[in-house]
């Protein structure tokens, strides 16, 4: 649908980014989520991101109409719908526009003039259909609260161009999910997938054109990433084609918004879709696999799949969906596809139930390309350390390295900061160095990503102690298959220390006296006072 210009670069290397300027987004959701209430956050975001979704599409409707109208002079019709279709812009019918939802805030009877903007809207775009959350005359929703809420979105102005180039309303829709996604904690973990972890897969898969497919897409974060990396290296937001496919219902609902705020062309399918059972992709062939399925999974009907065609490497276990999720990836990868996905650090090791021959099998038809074992406390729904696992089909496919019967394995669990007391983001300096790092092992020749100037001569590879580390299969065959990458990087190389034993011993005796002597004092003042108070 309706495209803005690239959105606003994040902020510079070594900063934390989660996709805003932390600057009005962090204002506007202060403000939306004291008026919560007592509503449950997964409640309130299809309230609030259902309103985003409004606006959007009025203010681009709005937007049009406007050149229309001085346009009417030479034939243009503002009320024709087909000319709004014409240019990929969702027609919006006077009913749902949002200057007379602003105008009638205050009406006790504003939900259901929501709820029939919103039915009103899908009738006439027949892709939102089943998509817009319809429930804001429920009785249980303050109508109070609910203008209000109407009148703090009405402060996010798209009216002009600088706005217009930033995509605002698009950030604030990022920001809110992933505030949302914090708020809901270990739920939240199903339809949002950290801004970082996501450059990370698309910084090293360099989606630049072909077909994506995410058959555990979420709210399509996977998506939008990709698209932003098309156009922040100068190709064509239409240059990939996007598939992809979400369980549950309500999920769908917000990857179908998500998307079409962004203007994203996709094939979601018409409704939400368990991938294993119905999957509705069957016969595609991805150039590009981005996933992060659900962790551990117990309950994915895997016995009822005992002798599903995709299990090319083994059957997996009834009691856990990883092994089940690598499969699917792989089965829908092309001949030169490449697949990058999230799982459980345990996906690396466990013998379980034939896991360990599963991977085996992998890794001797030579499938794994790079293995990353990231820090902690990055996801909302877990505390737990993840892995990333990058699978080509063909590790010879735009290269300049042949790195057939090789695999890289990248130990990135010391990088990243703390944004707050549980949660780590990945900054863009340590985005750079994982994704460069692969992108020099590989030899890849697009110099415009990597920031080489020379295309024919990219930058050598040189294994780093401590953080990456090439090996062979007859490595990795001598771990048993295990492809945790501490076990082949080795330790960090530890600079030297020039202090003499002596004299580095005489100084830290010194420290330590002088800490006994404040601890000392530290006790006599707290007994003092403890004896002051007659206690």
């Amino acid at each position: 649908m309706y495209n803005h210009a690239t959105m606003a670069k994040g902020t510079k290397t070594g900063k934390t980014n989660n996709g805003a300027s932390l600057g009005f987004e962090a204002t506007l959701w202060a403000a939306a989520d004291k008026m919560r209430n007592n509503m449950d956050a997964a409640e309130y975001k299809h309230v609030v991101l259902g309103l985003i979704f409004l606006k959007y599409i009025s203010d681009s409707f709005e937007e049009y109409h406007a050149k229309l109208v001085t346009e009417s002079a030479q034939g243009a019709d503002p009320e024709d719908p087909d000319e709004y279709r014409a240019v990929n812009i969702f027609w919006v019918p006077k009913e749902a526009r949002w200057s007379y939802l602003v105008n009638n805030a205050k009406q006790p009877a504003i939900g259901k003039l929501i709820d029939d903007a919103m039915v009103a809207i899908e009738g006439v775009n027949p892709s939102l259909k089943g998509v817009l959350p319809k429930d804001y005359a429920r009785p249980a929703l303050d109508k109070h609260r609910l203008g209000e809420l109407i009148d703090l979105i009405s402060t996010i102005s798209m009216g002009d161009k600088e706005n217009r180039s930033k995509d605002i309303l698009g950030r604030v829709y990022e920001y809110f999910l992933s505030q949302f996604a914090s708020a809901e904690g270990k739920k939240g973990g199903q339809f949002y997938t950290p801004r970082s972890v996501v450059r990370v897969l698309v910084e090293m898969l360099a989606p630049f054109k072909g077909r994506v497919l995410d058959p555990c897409c979420g709210s399509g974060g996977m998506f939008v990433q990709s698209e932003k990396f098309v156009e922040a290296h100068g190709g064509r937001i239409g240059d990939i084609a996007v598939y992809g496919q979400e369980s549950n219902p309500t999920t769908w609902r917000l990857a179908k918004m998500n998307l079409a705020l962004r203007g994203i062309d996709n094939d979601l399918g018409s409704e939400n879709a368990d991938s294993f059972h119905r999957d509705l992709h069957p016969d595609l062939k991805a150039d590009y696999v981005l996933a992060n399925p659900p962790f551990n999974d117990s309950d994915w009907g895997g016995d009822r799949l005992r002798q599903d065609k995709r299990w090319q490497f083994g059957v997996p276990p009834v009691n856990n969906a990883n092994y089940a999720w690598v499969q699917h990836f792989v089965y829908h990868l092309a001949p030169n596809g490449v697949a990058g996905f999230v799982l459980a650090n345990g996906s690396m090791s466990s013998n379980i139930s034939g896991e360990g021959e599963i991977r085996k099998n992998m890794v001797e038809a030579d499938l794994v390309d790079c293995m990353v074992a990231l820090p902690g406390q990055l996801f909302y729904s877990t505390q737990i350390p993840v892995c990333l696992w990058f699978l080509a089909r063909n590790k010879r496919d735009g290269r300049l390295r042949d790195r057939r019967g090789e695999t890289l394995f990248i130990d990135a669990r010391k990088l990243g900061a703390m944004t707050d007391r549980t949660h780590r983001e990945l900054t863009d300096a340590d985005i750079a160095k994982i994704a460069g790092t692969y992108h020099t092992w590989r030899g890849d020749p697009v110099g415009a990503i990597r920031g080489i100037e020379d295309s024919k001569s990219p930058p050598q590879y040189a294994d780093e102690a401590g953080f990456c580390k090439t090996a062979t299969l007859d490595d990795i065959r001598g771990h048993g298959y295990v492809l945790t990458p501490g076990r082949y990087v080795g330790a960090a190389d530890v600079q030297e220390d020039d202090e003499l034993f002596e004299a580095k011993m005489k100084r830290l005796t010194a420290t330590l006296e002088d800490q006994f002597a404040a601890s000392a004092r530290l006790e006599a003042i707290i007994r003092q006072n403890l004896q002051s108070m007659d206690l």
